[in-house]
């Protein structure tokens, strides 16, 4: 038997056939890593592999015309973010990769202040089409993760259901190009913790992921093709009184050869309407773990505290 520390992966398909089991199981991969592998998840191959083919071929545009769809003063919260901007928190340099933020579609209008639209590439035909597909495949499966890790803390089943149905939930697309130097002190995304209630990460299958254990050892997490890595951020973590950690990752260099090849990757971060109010959960407080935020604050504004400290805003 390895010594080595082990990210479960779970077969979603259990939560309808083995509930109490896999919940229990789900729940307790989270308290321990704040991240999971998800198999089985229903999401088509081929709605996959469309969507990363319209990614590559945006990334692959001429500079100038990526920079025609970059929103100055936006954030990055829709549109294109060139190279050399995003900055871990507490990081003295920017991470080596450019990317590109896709929004909810149909939106209450009452969040049109904080919700823009989506810009779309027409040099890319089937970009937003492509790209909508996926964001909504991802939606439905985080929904039922959420209701899964409800299940578990004692909240009903749908808790989170009308508190993430116009979410300012995100897909990124990203793209990191080869790295042609040696000994640089960057790497492709410094240590953080995401901001939103969970992560769905597609196409963690190369290799570059890492995640902080408890003891303090970056442990890589290099999922099967048909995984998607899901984990938890900082909303969930401060909504449950850190009994669902939000857990530092990093994506790293790899060596040698693999260096001088693109990586791609696309992270869905599902976050709660903008008006929703993060306060602690009571069923998460305890005599042992007392409560640790005394006051409350909206997803919207928690997103704009840490926006600006990541260098976006």
């Amino acid at each position: 038997m390895s010594d080595q520390p082990y990210i479960p992966t779970l077969d979603i398909r259990r939560f309808d056939t083995d509930r109490d089991a896999f919940v229990a199981e789900l729940g307790a991969a989270y308290r321990e890593w704040g991240f999971a592998g998800i198999r089985n998840h229903g999401i088509p191959q081929a709605l996959i592999d469309g969507a990363y083919d319209a990614f590559v071929a945006f990334f692959a545009l001429p500079e100038d015309v990526k920079k025609r769809y970059h929103v100055p003063g936006g954030g990055g919260a829709r549109g294109y973010t060139p190279f050399g901007v995003e900055t871990a928190k507490d990081s003295k340099h920017f991470d080596l990769k450019e990317f590109w933020h896709v929004g909810r579609e149909v939106r209450d209008e009452k969040y049109a202040d904080v919700m823009p639209a989506n810009v779309w590439p027409a040099e890319v035909a089937d970009f937003r089409e492509k790209a909508l597909a996926l964001y909504n495949a991802l939606d439905d499966l985080g929904s039922r993760v959420l209701s899964a890790l409800a299940l578990h803390i004692d909240l009903p089943e749908h808790y989170f259901a009308d508190k993430t149905d116009n979410g300012n939930s995100i897909l990124r697309p990203i793209h990191y190009p080869p790295i042609t130097a040696d000994d640089i002190p960057n790497v492709r995304a410094g240590a953080h913790e995401d901001i939103n209630l969970i992560t769905l990460l597609v196409g963690a299958s190369a290799a570059g992921l890492e995640v902080k254990s408890k003891k303090g050892e970056w442990v890589p997490f290099t999922s099967d093709a048909d995984t998607i890595v899901v984990n938890i951020g900082d909303m969930l973590q401060r909504l449950t009184n850190h009994v669902y950690p939000s857990t530092t990752h990093r994506v790293v260099n790899p060596p040698g050869e693999q260096a001088r090849k693109p990586r791609y990757s696309t992270p869905f971060f599902l976050h709660p309407n903008p008006d929703f109010v993060i306060d602690v959960l009571p069923n998460c407080v305890s005599a042992d773990n007392p409560s640790r935020y005394p006051e409350s604050i909206t997803a919207q504004g928690y997103l704009e505290e840490r926006l600006r400290e990541i260098k976006l805003k």
